[in-house]
C-alpha cells in the first residue's frame, strides 16, 4: 500500500511543509482514524498559531522537507542580488507562477520571487496582489534563513533586507 519510503524526521525538529512554510514538529502520535491506524506527525506553526497533523506515510509525497543546508540558504541570498526577472506575460499569468513558487516550498524559487517582486524606494508603488505575493514570499524566506541561522526572525528579516538594499546600491 505504502510505496514510499519512512522520511527521517524526528520530534522537536523543524521542518519545512511547502503549504504553510517552517514549522516545528511537537510529536509523532498515532491516531485512529475512520477505523485504520495512522501515525501522524504533529506539527506546529508557531507564527500562525496553527498545528497540523500530517501522515507519516504521506510526507515525503507532499513535499514535506527537512531544512535547507546553510550552503543553499547562502545560494538562495546570492539569488536576491541577482537582477529581477519579470517576464513580459500578463499580471494574473505572473502572480500564478509566483503562488506556485511559493508553494512549492523550495526555498531557491522563493528567494526568486522576493528578487523579481522587491521594489525600491524610488521605484513604482506595487499593487494590493504584488505586495501580498510579495511578503508571502519574504515571510517563508527569512522563517526558513531564521531557524538555519539560528537567529530569530527580526535578524533574519535584517539579513534578507541588508542583501536587498545592497543589491539597490
Amino acid at each position: 500500500m505504502t510505496k514510499s519510503k519512512k522520511p527521517e524526521f524526528r520530534a522537536d525538529e523543524f521542518v519545512v511543509y511547502p503549504a504553510h512554510g517552517v514549522g516545528k514538529i511537537i510529536s509523532i502520535e498515532e491516531q485512529e482514524i475512520a477505523g485504520f491506524k495512522l501515525e501522524l506527525f504533529v506539527i506546529n506553526f508557531e507564527k500562525d498559531k496553527m498545528t497540523l497533523r500530517v501522515p507519516t506515510h504521506k510526507a515525503l509525497d507532499i513535499g514535506m522537507r527537512q531544512l535547507s543546508a546553510p550552503d543553499v540558504v547562502a545560494k538562495a541570498l546570492d539569488t536576491l542580488k541577482g537582477k529581477a526577472k519579470v517576464k513580459r506575460a500578463m499580471w494574473s499569468r505572473r502572480a500564478q507562477e509566483y503562488e506556485q513558487k511559493i508553494n512549492s516550498g523550495d526555498l531557491m524559487a522563493i528567494a526568486e520571487v522576493v528578487r523579481d517582486l522587491h521594489r525600491n524606494d524610488d521605484q513604482r508603488e506595487q499593487s494590493y496582489s504584488e505586495r501580498q505575493l510579495y511578503e508571502a514570499a519574504l515571510e517563508r524566506l527569512t522563517r526558513e534563513v531564521a531557524a538555519v541561522s539560528g537567529v530569530d526572525e527580526a535578524g533574519a528579516q535584517r539579513k534578507v533586507d541588508d542583501v536587498l538594499t545592497s543589491r539597490a546600491a
